[in-house]
């Protein structure tokens, strides 16, 4: 049976408990408050719901997560990146981020990112623990990505392009920050072909688990500054394992 979590206080049950099917879901309710996600995402776990749902915490197994040294840069995107123009900006404008993730993909289709979740992670963001990456062509947002950063983890939430490849420029530019500070773990999540493409691979639970107590622990929580606006250009390394 779902447990069923109440407002107060934070407490998530053992991920032990969280279910097969649908894989990763772990309990009900609780609220939407900035200590209620920070203790989530400390702990690997992360919302995720419609508007007709109450609010729902999961953490599944398998996760897909990326190495930010494997990232992989196919040759189009490595050309992309080379010649697109693009400028690459940081937590510049986080709200107009969180707006085009939460705009439906396709005419019929809905979004996840309601009214709620915006207003919470824009709580998480004025914290300093939600990150934006913009991605710009001259004064118009064309891409970007956010999440949540703590220690040398970064929980990647949602992405968009309005161009190719900008939303893949916004994850190349957040994997070389991470690999500047030494590395690190970026968790997406879910498996996708999209990030798969990337080079992010699955991983079980407890080795995630393993890698949240490695990046996260003696870490006040808030993730590093960030780098200053670059502009996108010439070559860049295609590496990766």
């Amino acid at each position: 049976m779902l447990p069923w979590l109440p407002t107060a206080p934070v407490h998530f049950p053992s991920l032990a408990q969280a279910l097969d099917e649908p894989d990763g879901l772990l309990a009900a309710g609780g609220a939407l408050t900035s200590d209620w996600l920070i203790e989530a995402y400390r702990r690997g776990i992360f919302p995720w719901f419609s508007d007709d749902q109450p609010i729902l915490w999961w953490s599944p197994s398998p996760r897909m997560v990326l190495f930010p040294d494997e990232i992989r840069i196919r040759r189009s995107l490595s050309k992309r990146l080379r010649n697109a123009g693009f400028t690459v900006t940081w937590n510049h404008d986080f709200p107009a981020v969180i707006a085009a993730c939460a705009a439906p993909r396709a005419a019929d289709e809905g979004t996840w990112i309601g009214d709620a979740m915006r207003e919470a992670y824009g709580e998480l963001h004025a914290l300093g623990y939600a990150h934006s990456i913009e991605v710009w062509r001259n004064d118009r947002l064309v891409g970007g990505l956010y999440g949540v950063g703590m220690g040398r983890m970064f929980f990647g939430e949602s992405m968009f392009s309005r161009e190719p490849d900008a939303s893949k420029t916004a994850l190349v530019q957040l994997a070389r920050h991470l690999q500047a500070l030494g590395g690190g773990l970026i968790d997406c999540q879910m498996h996708t072909p999209h990030l798969a493409s990337m080079g992010a691979r699955e991983i079980a639970r407890q080795e995630f688990i393993d890698y949240l107590d490695q990046y996260i622990r003696g870490e006040e929580g808030i993730a590093p500054q960030m780098p200053p606006e670059v502009s996108v250009g010439g070559t860049i390394d295609e590496g990766g394992r």
